[in-house]
């Protein structure tokens, strides 16, 4: 009979964020496959762990899946560990828990720590709906059809960010999404925590201003009229519509204005050219 992988889930920064049966797994198990095996004697040195390491990273994760396969198959024991957080979330793990099932290998989840679901739960945006969409694309015209696609995801939207891309981020989101209200979680449960609190207008200025380090989340709230129980009538939509281009005309063109103003409040382009040449004509 083969024997058990088990995902097991470490801290995303603070040490003592792992769980009584983490360190038990990883103490107990044949091998632990992890991204980094200097990062990883780290956490085992403090804990007083001594198993074996081997590399299991995005660069040989088909080639050692095939090896950890055999491993198991040996009824030995496997535990795979992500540099930080829960293994498969946004790091290897996949292509192995695949293998395993493939050759009836028990698979036991260990939880534990998750970045994007602290952030989330302190972010103050509502957590009865969520998208969880990973690392948004490095470049631009990608993020920004990305973004454009869960536009009116009635969801909070949840995506992990690299530091130097994240002022040119926000500004996509603001341009793709609206300025809505929005979080940046920065660095979750390490010494610089940070939990900026805005409009992705807000954030983007924020953000450009200074240097970004460490790791970051950042939520978005889901458009606000998806939220209200009570559609928006026709009257509101062009009371709304009118009023947002007027405020936005103060700082765009008539056309940038009318295509933001388009977003934010989810119409489609052409209807709201039409709500404003009907205001126009009255």
């Amino acid at each position: 009979m083969p024997g058990t992988l088990y995902l097991v889930a470490t801290p995303i920064g603070n040490l003592q964020d792992i769980t009584f049966r983490a360190v038990e797994t990883l103490k107990s198990v044949d091998l632990i496959a992890c991204e980094d095996t200097r990062h990883t004697r780290k956490l085992l040195n403090h804990y007083g762990i001594a198993n074996k390491l081997v590399s299991y990273h995005e660069h040989n994760e088909q080639q050692r899946a095939e090896e950890l396969a055999g491993v198991l198959l040996n009824e030995k024991s496997v535990a795979v560990v992500s540099d930080a957080g829960t293994p498969g979330i946004c790091d290897p793990a996949f292509r192995l828990v695949q293998k395993a099932s493939e050759i009836g290998a028990r698979v036991v989840p260990i939880p534990g720590a998750a970045a994007f679901v602290s952030a989330l739960v302190v972010s103050g945006l509502p957590t009865d709906a969520f998208l969880f969409g990973g690392f948004l694309p490095a470049k631009k015209n990608e993020r920004r059809k990305r973004l454009d696609e869960v536009r009116k995801i009635n969801a909070t939207l949840v995506f992990y960010e690299a530091p130097h891309r994240l002022a040119k981020s926000l500004a996509d989101c603001a341009e793709v999404l609206g300025n809505r209200s929005a979080v940046v979680a920065r660095e979750l449960t390490k010494l610089h925590e940070e939990i900026s609190r805005g409009n992705l207008n807000e954030l983007t200025a924020k953000f450009s201003a200074r240097e970004v380090k460490g790791e970051v989340v950042l939520i978005i709230d889901r458009l606000q009229e998806t939220i209200n129980q009570n559609p928006m009538t026709e009257g509101q939509k062009s009371e709304s519509l009118v009023s947002r281009v007027r405020e936005l005309e103060k700082q765009f063109d008539h056309k940038t204005a009318l295509k933001k103003a388009a977003k934010e409040l989810g119409l489609p382009r052409s209807e709201a050219y039409r709500i404003l040449l009907s205001e126009k004509n009255k």
